[in-house]
């Protein structure tokens, strides 16, 4: 299953050094914020939010001016809990230097025993304060109970 992650970002990456015009490669990072879905209460101490980080790349693959398909891998880490978030959003642009992102997320999670894989659903913003360089949001949901929700904010830097 890593070798389906490696290979995931490797052909994302040779896809924006095709010599493609109309793509743009950056990074990104900041804090996560996890809320783990408890279908049972248990006594004691119970924490159902984490707080983590998160930092990846990511390859902007311009259709037309308001329009455009970017791709994702971010690593993310809650404490002990780690996983591959690969999106691929739909960018759109609303409004001068406003942009939402909607599409599916695979993520692979390096601490479960069994079902390790997961897909979710991922919406996103982003404010471009200059062309390089953004704020973003986004809010991820899982579809499984075990699969946690996260809401990030970071920035992002287009190279």
């Amino acid at each position: 299953m890593k070798n389906s992650v490696f290979l995931l970002v490797f052909f994302i990456f040779w896809l924006s050094s095709e010599g493609q015009t109309n793509s743009n490669l950056g990074i990104k990072g900041g804090l996560n914020f996890t809320f783990f879905k408890v279908s049972e209460s248990s006594f004691g101490f119970n924490q159902d939010a984490e707080v983590g980080y998160y930092g990846g790349l990511f390859v902007d693959f311009e259709i037309d001016e308001v329009l455009s398909i970017q791709p994702e891998v971010l690593y993310i880490g809650l404490k002990d809990f780690q996983f591959i978030n690969a999106p691929i959003y739909v960018k759109y642009e609303m409004a001068n230097n406003l942009d939402v992102m909607i599409g599916p997320s695979i993520n692979y999670f390096f601490d479960f025993f069994t079902n390790k894989l997961k897909i979710r659903a991922d919406l996103s913003t982003a404010y471009n304060i200059t062309s390089a360089f953004d704020v973003h949001l986004k809010y991820t949901i899982g579809f499984q109970e075990i699969t946690p929700n996260g809401l990030f904010m970071g920035l992002g830097y287009k190279f």
